[in-house]
Order: structure tokens, then sequence, then C-alpha cells
């Protein structure tokens, strides 16, 4: 018989997902309004301290706190080269322009002193960037003190994307609470899962305010249908947000799970050279929402790609590290400070099947792969 193929990240419901949609069915609460909206708003917030507004994407998060940020035509908005491309898209939107800056080897994500280094040298040269997006990359905390302590210097303001990083600390705070706004995504693939969905928080309550009425059209009060700003259709329904609700109730073994996934991996391919975990950074608790490895293909006998494909033959599902933003073509053109790291990093860079629902059985499948590509060199 066919073995199941192992998929790198799937849904993972806990049992009272199913109960909130029920009563969403129920008293026909199915739409962008409903009583599970405020609810999941209110007890996301809870959980990481800060105001919260629940959207359709992450994606959207994003456009809108860009747009809080009073970023428009013309802006410059600094962004991390190694994401995923919805990072930076939401910068086109507002017809803003993006300047992408590469990554420390030790995190992978922004790197600090670059990021200083150019704003010390565009205070000298060219006008300052409207905002820093700091991406925290696959679970894993951008090392904020420095590049907080910099932004706050030039007078910029920071978006910080979580969507990889719910669970996420940073010196014991939960990331995303740290700039001026933050954002989340609930996509399928996500520690935890509405199906597709987003969070934009704030300590402002009033930024978060904002959004939440872009997010609905910007529909003005009263009974007609007046409109006197832009505004989306961004609102996520009161079924998603049922099913965030049970979601969030395990968010901490979700992420617990992913975190003994990862150090399995690091731990029983040990042994073998040429292929080490993520870097984990002191300073904070990375979920390790996938397990990324770095592959030399000098030591351990095949290089990245063929890895990928000696798993695809055994059922295994594994993909690349993000394609840094400069070497897309959508961004051809777009200013690059840097950008070796993150180029190394995606040219050796490996996802392993990271599901929070993957069994032991499942995982040793895997393992055995890596060794059995490893040992056909």
């Amino acid at each position: 018989m066919e073995r199941k193929r192992i998929l790198l990240s799937v849904p993972h419901m806990g049992g009272r997902e199913e109960h909130f949609v029920r009563e969403a069915f129920a008293t026909n609460w199915l739409s962008t309004v409903g009583p599970h909206i405020g609810a999941f708003e209110e007890e996301f917030a809870a959980r990481i301290g800060v105001s919260a507004v629940a959207l359709a994407s992450g994606t959207a998060a994003i456009h809108l706190g860009l747009r809080l940020l009073g970023v428009g035509p013309g802006d410059e908005i600094f962004a991390p080269t190694l994401t995923f491309v919805a990072s930076v898209n939401p910068v086109f939107y507002l017809g803003a322009r993006p300047v992408l800056l590469d990554s420390s080897r030790e995190t992978w994500n922004l790197d600090p002193y670059l990021l200083s280094r150019t704003l010390e040298s565009r205070t000298r040269t060219r006008k300052l960037p409207k905002a820093v997006i700091v991406v925290h990359l696959y679970g894993q905390s951008a090392d904020l003190d420095p590049i907080l302590e910099t932004c706050r210097r030039h007078g910029v303001a920071v978006l910080e994307d979580a969507a990889e990083a719910l669970g996420a600390l940073y010196r014991g705070n939960p990331v995303g609470t740290f700039g001026e706004v933050g954002v989340f995504s609930f996509n399928g693939n996500k520690v935890i899962t509405t199906t597709g969905g987003g969070m934009l928080v704030s300590r402002d309550p009033a930024k978060v305010q904002k959004a939440r009425f872009w997010s609905t059209q910007a529909r003005d009060p009263g009974i007609g249908y007046e409109h006197s700003e832009m505004g989306y259709n961004y609102r996520l329904s009161n079924v998603l947000a049922g099913i965030g609700r049970g979601q969030l109730l395990v968010l901490d073994d979700r992420v617990r799970r992913r975190r003994e996934i990862a150090f399995h991996y690091r731990d029983a391919l040990a042994d073998i050279a040429g292929i080490s975990l993520m870097p984990q950074a002191p300073y904070g608790l990375h979920t390790n929402w996938l397990s990324c490895f770095l592959v030399d293909a000098d030591r351990f006998g095949c290089d990245r790609d063929e890895l990928i494909r000696a798993l695809d033959s055994a059922g295994i599902e594994a993909r690349s590290v993000w394609k840094p933003m400069h070497m897309q073509p959508l961004f051809r053109g777009v200013e690059c400070v840097g950008g070796k790291v993150a180029e190394d990093v995606h040219r050796r860079g490996i996802c392993l099947p990271s599901s929070s629902s993957l069994t032991d059985e499942e995982q040793q499948r895997v393992i055995d792969a890596v060794r059995a590509a490893h040992s056909g060199r």
C-alpha cells in the first residue's frame, strides 16, 4: 500500500473550533459581523497585551498598517530582502518604494547594524524612509533592541511582520508588540489557523480602531451609505473567527510541538556532516514554525535541491527557504543594500515537514530519507 505523503505544514484542529463554528451557523452570524469576531479580538489582545483587529489576511494587515503609518506615493520603506513576498507587496499597493536590506547570519532576520549604517548614511545624502518593516522569520524574532533604538534615533516608524511568529518572544515579551504596528497571519500553514485571516495590533487603540473602520469599506456612521475615506473589504468573518478562538486555546501546545520537532531533527541528524538547524538566537523564544536547515553540499554529499528531490521521491514535501526579494523579477531595479547572506541562506536553506500533527513515525520517515540522501553520495 502506498504510504501517505508527508506535507510541509498543515492545519491542526484542537477540538473546540467545531463548537464555535456550529454556534455561528446556529445563530446565522456567518459574514463579517458577529460575536466571535469581537471575542477573538479580545482574547487575542489579552494574550499579547495590546489592542487587536481581526482581518482577512496578514497581507491586508500589512497594507492597513503601512497606511496607518502615513505611507503614500513616493515614500521609501525599508524591508528585509529575505522574506515572503507578502511582506513587501503592500508597499507597492500604496505607491511607495521598497528598499531591501540584507540579513544577519546569526538570526536570518534583518541585520540591525546594516540598518543603522544605512539610516546614518541617509541622514547625510537623502531623505529617510517613512517606515521600516521588521520581519520575524520562520518563528524567530529579529534582534529588536538595536533596531528599535536606531529607528527611534532617526524618527522612523516600525511595523513588525510577525506573520510567521505568533507565540515567539523577544526578551520575554510577544513579538508584534514592540513597533507602532504589528501584524500576524492565520493562513492554513501557520502555527494556528483560521484557514485564512490575519490580525493587526498596536499599543495605540486609536490606530486599531481606524484600521477596523477602513477594513469595512470605511462606511461613515449614520443610516446612509456615506464614505469620506478609502476603505477595503478586509474584515475577518464570524465563522473564521470562531475557528481562531478554538485555535488560540491550543497555541502553547502547538508552539511546544513545533519546537520538539525541530530539535528532534537536529539531534537525530547531529552525526551527519553538512546539515545544521537554523540558528536559535539567545534573546528569545523561537517557535520554529518551520524546521529550517542549511545544507553544505560538499560535506553533506548533495546540494539542497537534490535533497528536496530525494525527499519528494520518498513521498515527503520539503521546500527551499524564501527566495530573496532582490532576486525576484517583480523587484527588478529595486535598491538592495547587501544581499549575500540572504542569497546564501536561500541557496542552501531547506524547510522540512513541521506540522504540529506530525507523528513520531512520520518524522522518522523524514529523518531516514535525509540519511538516505546523505549516504547515497
